[in-house]
């Protein structure tokens, strides 16, 4: 009708509110919720001290393999340094017994003959062949009335010599050769005995011959011949 009132009562202009519908298992799910974030924090921690400790074996076992390459780095190096000290070994052998030969030579000439020039080239290669010798580290060992020293003599037979103290390298049948610190070849020697025990002088350290020769006849592989 024309009439009507159309305008909107205070009713009709309230707002209008939702229902807010709490459902009943929400509690719940938080609690399940706060329950998993826990234990996802515990296998957290879990994790970390697992990840520490493969680190720390990986850690131990990377340090024992820069341990084991610098052995295998210094046993190389001193491989290197062996094979420039001692590579010649084999070959040194052979040679004193040429060094033997020329002094054998010179030794047996006779007086009549010595300044002939043949002695002298004799004597001269002998002379050269000790420098050469040198050079290389090789050296004669000096046992002629040194103390017994089962690491540089090999004892041949004895000399019973009741004025010569005992255990001192009486004659000398064969030169012995060292190679800087290593013996290439022992001095094969005759030894004193029957004199009183050998007394080293004041201050020197070599020990006493007749111990040393006692100790050491059957490890130079002595064989001993009595002399009489």
């Amino acid at each position: 009708m024309s009439g009507e009132n159309t305008q909107a009562t205070p009713a009709d202009n309230d707002p209008v509110t939702e229902e807010v519908t709490i459902e009943e298992g929400a509690p719940q799910d938080t609690l399940e919720a706060d329950v998993q974030g826990f234990a996802e924090g515990a296998n957290v921690n879990e994790r970390i001290a697992q990840l520490e400790a493969e680190l720390e074996d990986t850690k131990s076992k990377w340090l024992r393999a820069v341990a084991e390459e610098q052995n295998v780095r210094r046993r190389a190096e001193r491989e290197k340094q062996d094979a420039l000290k001692y590579g010649v070994t084999n070959f040194a052998r052979e040679m004193v017994s040429v060094a033997d030969n020329l002094r054998r030579a010179l030794e047996s000439t006779p007086d009549n003959m010595k300044d002939t020039d043949v002695i002298k080239g004799v004597d001269m290669t002998e002379r050269e062949l000790q420098n050469a010798f040198k050079k290389a580290g090789i050296k004669r060992v000096e046992a002629a009335g040194q103390p017994f020293d089962h690491n540089l003599h090999q004892a041949m037979f004895e000399v019973n010599d009741p004025s010569q103290p005992a255990g001192l390298v009486a004659q000398v049948m064969q030169d012995g050769y060292v190679i800087h610190d290593r013996l290439l070849r022992p001095a094969m020697v005759g030894v004193t005995k029957g004199g009183p025990k050998y007394e080293a002088p004041q201050g020197e350290e070599t020990p006493g011959a007749t111990e040393a020769y006692e100790a050491g006849t059957e490890e130079a592989g002595a064989n001993l011949d009595q002399e009489t």
